[in-house]
């Protein structure tokens, strides 16, 4: 049963977002910000989970020690004759953006994301995941001036989230070190806004088919991946396709995005920084196909009558836009 004190917090949620996002000032910014982070600590509490309330707590620490750091630095560089992000300290501008992207979970400042994400359900594991970014994002883009310090956090995030993610036994860690590696190539499509808009809604898009299937199944670590698969093999067939278009294999959606990102990033000539992402997120990729295998070797029996209760036609859609977005994309969108 829905509570109506979820409702109301998920509401706000998403009201502290737009705050920050369409504010005329960075006060205001800020306290869209503070109005996100307050909402989302009691969607995190749950009490048929043990570790929510120790994963509210961390997310509250981390996020309210960025926050300080955010309006620090707001009141500092408006001291400054104008206030613009052109205009303003090296130094100060660093500051913010660190703080922007510890909200984010960006590598090197990605400690607190993976351990919150292991004490959470699967709805906030996809809240954390998707809407969470969409501010501090766009903050970030707002200010996109230092090129050098963004390029050494793309190349943390991919390395991070490449090489974290392969020792991981817990799909939310996996999923977490995916999203680390998946902010990377986010942060290197903000010269277009549409192409990071892209990137964003393609991601969450194939973030939901995911999380769906792992929620409806109750799957929260590797080992139970096996008995899940043994249901049908219409779970098999999405389960593994799901998996290989996160990776960006290119018959599927998730090619889309990271291909478009590479063309700006060659327009813009960033060759090493395009290099040094595809290379580490290959590493990525074989923790993808290490969980997609499970549905192609493994060999199990299956039930000939499913008890499923999954809402088959959200599923069968999310997964159609999922699967065979790649040839609707190629025809709306031009390239040249």
């Amino acid at each position: 049963m829905i509570k109506f004190h979820k409702m109301l917090f998920f509401n706000t949620l998403i009201v502290g977002t737009l705050i920050s996002i369409s504010a005329y000032s960075w006060f205001s910014m800020w306290m869209g910000l503070e109005i996100n982070m307050l909402s989302m600590i009691p969607l995190m509490i749950n009490e048929k989970n043990q570790f929510s309330s120790e994963s509210a707590i961390k997310y509250f620490i981390t996020q309210a020690l960025a926050s300080s750091a955010v309006l620090f630095s707001i009141i500092l560089m408006s001291n400054t004759k104008e206030f613009t992000p052109q205009n303003s300290n090296f130094l100060l501008l660093m500051f913010m953006n660190s703080a922007l992207l510890t909200k984010l979970g960006a590598a090197p400042f990605h400690f607190w994301f993976p351990e919150v994400m292991e004490g959470l359900n699967w709805l906030n594991c996809l809240i954390l995941l998707t809407w969470q970014k969409i501010a501090p994002m766009m903050l970030i883009m707002y200010n996109l001036k230092m090129t050098l310090f963004l390029s050494m956090i793309i190349i943390f995030s991919s390395i991070t989230g490449g090489v974290l993610g392969i020792n991981q036994m817990s799909i939310r860690k996996i999923m977490a070190y995916s999203s680390i590696n998946h902010i990377g190539w986010m942060i290197a499509s903000m010269n277009s806004f549409s192409t990071w808009l892209i990137y964003f809604l393609i991601y969450s898009i194939i973030s939901v088919n995911i999380i769906i299937i792992f929620k409806e199944n109750n799957i929260f670590w590797l080992s139970q991946v096996s008995n899940f698969l043994s249901k049908s093999k219409t779970f098999k067939l999405t389960f593994m396709m799901n998996f290989l278009s996160l990776g960006g294999i290119p018959p599927f959606l998730g090619f889309f995005p990271k291909w478009i990102t590479i063309n700006l990033m060659v327009e813009k000539s960033f060759f090493w920084l395009s290099l040094i992402l595809i290379v580490f997120t290959l590493i990525t990729l074989f923790f993808y196909l290490r969980i997609s295998f499970l549905a192609l070797t493994i060999n199990s029996e299956e039930n000939l009558v499913s008890k499923s209760k999954m809402n088959l036609f959200f599923s069968n859609l999310t997964n159609f836009f999922s699967l065979s977005g790649l040839i609707i994309c190629t025809m709306i969108f031009n390239l040249n």
